[in-house]
């Protein structure tokens, strides 16, 4: 195939959206705080782009010379990926003379070795160790001969882009009238430049208002060496009121999941965060590391341990986001996937109440491991293994607490009804995002498992249905053998569970062949991003 046509085939998986948000009630003061917003969020691109290779920014200018189709088509692909490697093709690069994408990233010398950065890490005393390892440090060498590496804070590392970045959120802090996101944007402000992120990860927790916005070094899976260095993205977000006020009824829910979590009662945490508070909103721009390749749909934050003992975590639900996948994508999947009852089954609310308790189920079972007589966390204890499995425990313990709460009352049957069947179509969905990617690879562990339990089947057509008498002790079955994991640290047992069932079968390789017609996700196009900034360049020009 010429390039320019499999670059179009290439496109083609992508169904563009328009992303929009209602701001206009906004007051000015507000909406001229999200315009800054949406500025700052644009440095965490190229932030993102330097910690995903080092290569990256000099390959860009190369790009953007290019004002052929072929050159514009590379270049749209570079952009949607941030990088030139393709994230639904295993990584598979699509611009010829680049090596392949670094299993380190950016975070780790190039040309050093895992096992030369891990031998490294383990010779530094306790503190320093510590440190080395956190989020937000890079490992370089070290001034001179001999090997030998430096730990260097984000802060130095990054510092000119941090300091601009900085500057805008401290002009949106005193735009915004909302005391709560003033000391968020304040503090944040000020971790750019200190590189201590605790305070206003604190701070992030208790935004009120409208305007919802989460910026700085989170989410770690381009780390695939340790899972450990935090990459920078954005989401710029407006809150829904209505759909908060909805779901904040299942925050209060969550100590009473976590008692009956089918795992060894020793496993459960008696008091679990005293704060577990729940946002729904409409995204206005994204940017970094939640804007590449695949779109994010609801996330669950901060990682820091510390704030999750003290705070719990936050959950922040991307309602228009989640809309446009169900329909351009979700939704066609269904009707080629499952059998024509179950399809009848499929709903946004499901769809969009799994998404929920999948973010919360993040903050329930084990946090801590202990492992050879030492209590580190379940992030160290399993390493590389760590981003697969526990993106599997909240999928299948979301379907267990689903099905907990319809018990109790406190979700409609008919939901839990439905949620089986959406969440079997939605598989489809997610594995299509390749099954190297921590999502794709949980979600085949979680597909395989159901398949061998019996809570799924397929059918002589091909089509897949749910076993309504197995799929619930299957769920209780999935969410007992991985919390176990995580709870006993187990890091042997994890690797076994993935290499054994985080695979695609031949019945699942046939039916993702009959999908090829069907986008695998959504372009947006930030168009309420786009009307702010050109507001706010009128404004500045006086007109």
């Amino acid at each position: 195939m010429p390039d320019l046509e499999k670059f179009q085939a290439m496109t083609e998986r992508f169904a563009p959206v328009e992303i929009s948000a209602e701001v206009s009630l906004l007051p000015e003061g507000e909406r001229r705080a999200l315009g800054r917003l949406v500025e700052a969020a644009r440095i965490m691109d190229s932030l993102f782009l330097r910690q995903v290779w080092a290569g990256n920014g000099t390959l860009l200018l190369d790009l953007l010379r290019d004002g052929t189709p072929l050159g514009r088509a590379r270049l749209d692909h570079f952009l949607l990926n941030k990088g030139p490697w393709s994230r639904l093709d295993h990584n598979a690069s699509f611009i010829a003379g680049v090596p392949p994408k670094p299993a380190g990233a950016g975070f780790y010398p190039a040309g050093s070795t895992r096992a030369e950065v891990e031998a490294w890490l383990r010779s530094l005393p306790p503190g320093e160790e510590s440190e080395a390892r956190g989020f937000f440090t890079v490992i370089r060498h070290a001034p001179g001969d001999g090997g030998a590496f430096a730990a260097i804070p984000y802060s130095l590392e990054y510092q000119g882009e941090l300091a601009l970045c900085a500057g805008l959120l401290r002009e949106a802090a005193g735009l915004t009238a909302e005391p709560t996101l003033r000391e968020y944007l304040e503090g944040r402000a000020e971790a750019f430049l200190d590189n201590d992120y605790y305070p206003s990860d604190l701070a992030w927790m208790g935004i009120e208002g409208a305007i919802e916005p989460t910026i700085g070094p989170y989410e770690v899976y381009e780390d695939e060496w340790f899972n450990a260095k935090a990459a920078f993205e954005a989401f710029i977000a407006v809150r829904d009121e209505e759909e908060t006020r909805k779901l904040g009824r299942l925050g209060a829910e969550l100590q009473e999941i976590e008692d009956h979590l089918p795992v060894d009662p020793r496993y459960r945490n008696p008091k679990i965060g005293a704060m577990a508070p729940i946002r729904v909103v409409n995204l206005v721009f994204a940017s970094g590391d939640g804007n590449r390749g695949v779109q994010t749909a609801a996330f669950n934050l901060p990682n820091d341990e510390r704030v999750i003992r003290e705070k719990g975590a936050k959950r922040v639900m991307l309602r228009n986001v989640q809309q446009a996948k169900f329909d351009k994508v979700l939704a066609p999947i269904a009707a080629v996937v499952l059998a024509p009852d179950d399809g009848k089954r499929v709903r946004f609310e499901a769809f969009f109440t799994h998404t929920v308790l999948h973010e919360l189920m993040h903050g329930l079972g084990p946090h801590r491991a202990v492992v050879d007589g030492e209590e580190i966390s379940v992030r160290q204890a399993l390493s590389d293994a760590y981003s697969a499995i526990e993106e599997a425990k909240a999928d299948i313990s979301g379907l267990f607490a689903l099905g907990y709460l319809a018990d109790k009352g406190v979700l409609d049957r008919g939901l839990e009804e439905s949620v089986y069947d959406t969440f079997l179509a939605s598989a489809f969905r997610s594995i299509r995002f390749g099954i190297n990617e921590a999502h794709g690879r949980g979600i085949a562990v979680q597909l395989n498992f159901l398949l061998d339990y019996g809570a799924f089947e397929v059918a002589g057509d091909g089509t897949f249905r749910v076993k309504r008498e197995k799929i619930r002790d299957g769920v209780r079955a999935l969410t007992r053998e991985i919390l176990t994991i995580e709870a006993e640290g187990d890091a042997a047992r994890a690797r076994e569970l993935l290499g054994r069932l985080g695979v695609l079968r031949p019945e699942v390789g046939r039916m993702l062949d009959r999908l090829q017609s069907i986008p695998v996700d959504v372009a947006p196009e930030f168009v309420t991003a786009l009307r702010l900034e050109a507001e706010y360049a009128r404004k500045e020009r006086g007109e």
